[in-house]
């Protein structure tokens, strides 16, 4: 178990193997054993929710075997995540409830009945998955051709500048979000997560105003994960030495590499979560200075929230290091 010392908060005393995840009017969190969701309802009261963790301690073998358990756990979190997004959603739309839905609203439920959230949501992530290959697999790739007709450049020198548009649409696409009003929440929601966990493993009580005290950044923020994937991506492309010849089989390369991208990458965020020492802090540098415009401080009642869901997730026994 690392400790680090800090002045002004007092020692760190463990690290926590809870993690948490922003949502709407809500945070998300992890645990051992144990995942909840807490969310601020349109009435102003807190709703909670715990489901136990499938497997708990007891993970299969695909989930231990370094960097293959990177691929399973972001998969597993991905649509964990946006099942609970999905849901916080849902409590916040009670009060609409007595709305006069449209009449394209009765043409679908008549026509799908049941079958329309889940075909919802299918489309939903088709369009996510959709977007993102676009701004982070093709769009770079089509920039550097259009370069390549004008300027020759070397493989190595293409594969970095691939990797550093990559990078530079991430912090933009965050940035742009981050000017709604709705995301602006949601980020200091994230904010709020990682201030009660950083409050929980530095051993001190769970109150808004302790809480208030922490740093709003953590080296195993998801932000930092997605970094990672984007810089490792450049070296990994390096290494297999894709071809630039053509556009859409470059595309099908890199994401047939993804897997190996995102193990490494977990396994690095791992390390940085667990050890503070000079080379982890300058691995997690540009994470965390991402993080500066993912995370916004949070305010009293959306604190109120990320402590309820971390309070319900904390292992009775105390395991949790």
């Amino acid at each position: 178990m690392s400790k680090r010392k800090d002045p002004s908060l007092g020692e760190e005393k463990f690290k926590s193997k809870i993690g948490g995840q922003a949502v709407i009017e809500g945070v998300m969190m992890r645990g051992i054993d144990l995942a909840s969701m807490a969310n601020r309802l349109p009435n102003g009261e807190i709703d909670l929710e715990t489901w136990p963790i499938r497997g708990g301690k007891n993970l299969p073998w695909y989930r231990k075997v370094p960097f293959l358990r990177g691929v399973f756990s972001f998969m597993i979190s991905l649509i964990d995540g946006y099942k609970c997004l999905m849901r916080a959603a849902d409590k916040q739309m009670q009060d609409d409830e007595t709305e006069e839905p449209s009449k394209f609203e009765k043409w679908l439920t008549d026509k799908l009945g049941d079958k329309l959230m889940p075909i919802v949501s299918a489309i939903s992530v088709v369009l996510g998955l959709g977007i993102a290959i676009l701004l982070f697999m093709l769009v770079p790739t089509l920039i550097l051709k259009l370069i390549g007709k004008f300027v020759e450049l070397p493989t190595l020198a293409k594969n970095a500048i691939e990797g550093g548009l990559k990078i530079a649409i991430f912090i933009g696409y965050t940035a742009l979000t981050g000017l709604m009003k709705d995301m602006h929440r949601l980020y200091e929601y994230h904010g709020a997560e990682h201030k009660t966990i950083a409050c929980y493993e530095h051993g001190q009580e769970l109150t808004v105003e302790n809480v208030k005290k922490h740093c709003r950044f953590h080296p195993r923020c998801g932000t930092s994960f997605i970094f990672l994937v984007l810089f490792i991506s450049i070296f990994v492309t390096t290494i297999f030495n894709l071809s630039w010849s053509n556009v859409l089989l470059r595309v099908l390369c890199k994401l047939a590499l993804l897997p190996v991208v995102m193990g490494i990458s977990y396994e690095i965020i791992r390390l940085a979560g667990r050890y503070d020492n000079i080379i982890m802090r300058m691995v997690s540098a540009p994470g965390l200075w991402i993080q500066r415009i993912t995370t916004k401080e949070p305010e009293p009642d959306e604190i109120e929230c990320a402590i309820a869901a971390l309070k319900a997730v904390i292992p009775a026994d105390g395991e949790d290091a």
